[in-house]
């Protein structure tokens, strides 16, 4: 296999190119370590919950143990879910310039040996998701559909995103069911909350592939919204921090809440005021910054249970 065998195009220099043995490098790609940005994007609606729980009981802290499991299941499961991604579009993949070097589409990794590894790692998930009370556990079953069924979405509609949304947002469900057992409107509108900043995100992540996504006859609402992006992005991050603001609300949110949304606010209306849909690189580099946009939310979060 070559050096840059299963390399992708936005994921470079980085730890697993460096310092992985060669043997492992490709189901390392497969998993994304590589970019770990994902399993950030998919952990942090979990911490928001958690935080939200805290805010809502009258803790001084949300539950440390549930973070901890929260982190280890995000990466595991987000491994596990671009395996599978990765199984059902590696035809797609070979076709766009960015992911014709994913381990699957480029022959580093078989699909027999791929779906194994996606198996393997879903069952390290299974053992996280057990250390939680039953009403977590079925909550985190239920996401299962949705997860096996983004892939495939992309071929039929151009709102792709909004299944992403469904499959990434399920953790602002999932620490408030770990800490009480029981789903309330705190959670359901911060999940909501969670699904409209997801769909902003990921559009802009999809700008990078508008002209591969056209010739492989792939739909996104990066090619739906097209020149209207920032406008459509004004209203789904606006949603998002308003429904978010809602379930802080109904939480018994106080001040250093409010703070944290504001900051988280303020960030989004710096994506949109600064987008350029004609510069990847600035797309990519926006989408990544999306994980410090969810983290200063949590941080007002903690700080409000804490203070």
């Amino acid at each position: 296999m070559s050096t840059l065998q299963g390399r992708i195009a936005d994921s470079v220099g980085n730890w697993v190119d460096r310092n992985a043995p060669p043997a492992v490098k490709p189901y390392l790609r497969l998993s994304r370590f590589d970019r770990p940005i994902g399993a950030w994007l998919l952990l942090i609606p979990c911490w928001w919950s958690a935080a939200l729980a805290a805010m809502a009981a009258g803790w001084s802290l949300p539950n440390v143990w549930h973070l901890i499991l929260f982190f280890v299941g995000a990466f595991v499961m987000r491994g596990a879910g671009c395996t599978w991604n990765d199984i059902a579009d590696h035809d797609i993949d070979k076709k766009v310039e960015r992911t014709k070097l994913r381990p699957i589409a480029s022959g580093a990794v078989t699909l027999s040996q791929a779906l194994a590894y996606a198996i393997l790692q879903s069952l390290v998930g299974f053992l996280v998701l057990i250390q939680f009370n039953g009403f977590a556990i079925a909550t985190g079953i239920a996401s299962l559909g949705v997860v096996a069924l983004y892939p495939f979405m992309k071929r039929v509609t151009h709102w792709p995103q909004i299944v992403l949304g469904l499959a990434f947002s399920w953790g602002a469900l999932m620490g408030w069911a770990a800490a009480f057992g029981r789903l309330n409107v705190a959670p359901i509108l911060l999940y909501l909350g969670a699904i409209a900043w997801v769909i902003g995100y990921d559009t802009i992540y999809a700008h990078q592939d508008r002209a591969d996504d056209l010739f492989a006859g792939i739909k996104s609402t990066a090619l739906l919204f097209g020149a209207s992006t920032r406008r459509m992005l004004m209203l789904f991050y606006g949603a998002a921090v308003v429904l978010i603001g809602l379930a802080g609300h109904a939480a018994g949110g106080g001040y250093w809440f409010v703070v944290g949304l504001g900051a988280f606010a303020i960030h989004l209306a710096w994506q949109i005021t600064t987008l350029d849909i004609d510069d990847t690189d600035r797309c990519l580099m926006q989408f990544r910054s999306n994980r410090d946009a969810g983290l200063l939310l949590f941080a007002g979060m903690v700080l409000d249970a804490l203070l």
